[in-house]
């Protein structure tokens, strides 16, 4: 048997995501069937409702809330593809392009230089799109690119109660323990200069 292809993606999953891949993975020597048998199982035998379902797992067969929620949730169809690594990296790049699509298609380059510079920093850089927003982690979210509108894009920043100028805007995560604190606006690629790229180093440097 062929072995089996590896995504090979730009982007990044999210720890989160290998977390829930890890535990469904496990699911059988924990609980001696798979997620697939356990979804056969309740869609064959288990009540109509969603609800009932997830009660009756955790009833009938002593599961944990987390397990009779995923199983009781993917026997109705609602599985997620941001839950497969693999799925996700896939797919990564169509939120990117679906997020500089259109009107905001001129703001694609300064993403890029972002991301370009992201990687720079240091090997251990992350980036894992969703639909509205770019995040960059390190250990945690140091980053985030989002084109807020037509025509601006707003890189945030992880900087806790640090002393910016008052180019970076508060954007008072630190009050509501948001990791983006600050945010710098972005119209064109000549704004990423050197002063955007020594604070994105600041937020780097500050999840060591």
């Amino acid at each position: 048997m062929p072995a089996k292809k590896t995504v090979k993606s730009e982007y990044d999953a999210h720890k989160s995501l290998r977390y829930v891949k890890s535990i469904i993975e496990g699911m059988k020597k924990k609980t001696g069937r798979s997620l697939e048998e356990w979804m056969q199982l309740a869609t064959e035998k288990g009540p109509a409702d969603e609800k009932q379902r997830r009660d009756w797992l955790k009833k009938e067969f002593g599961l944990g809330t987390n397990y009779s929620a995923w199983i009781a949730e993917r026997s109705f169809g609602k599985s997620s593809r941001e839950e497969n690594p693999e799925h996700y990296l896939q797919h990564a790049p169509d939120y990117v392009e679906q997020m500089f699509a259109g009107p905001k298609e001129h703001l694609r380059p300064i993403y890029d230089e972002i991301i370009k510079f992201a990687h720079i920093m240091g090997s251990d850089v992350r980036v894992s799109p969703c639909s509205t927003i770019v995040p960059i982690y390190r250990r945690h979210v140091v980053a985030q690119v989002k084109p807020t509108t037509r025509t601006r894009i707003d890189l945030g920043l992880a900087l806790k109660n640090a002393t910016v100028p008052k180019r970076l805007i508060n954007t008072g995560g630190f009050e509501k323990k948001d990791r983006i604190t600050h945010r710098i606006e972005l119209t064109s690629i000549n704004d990423f200069d050197a002063e955007a790229k020594k604070w994105m180093k600041v937020a780097y440097a500050g999840d060591a």
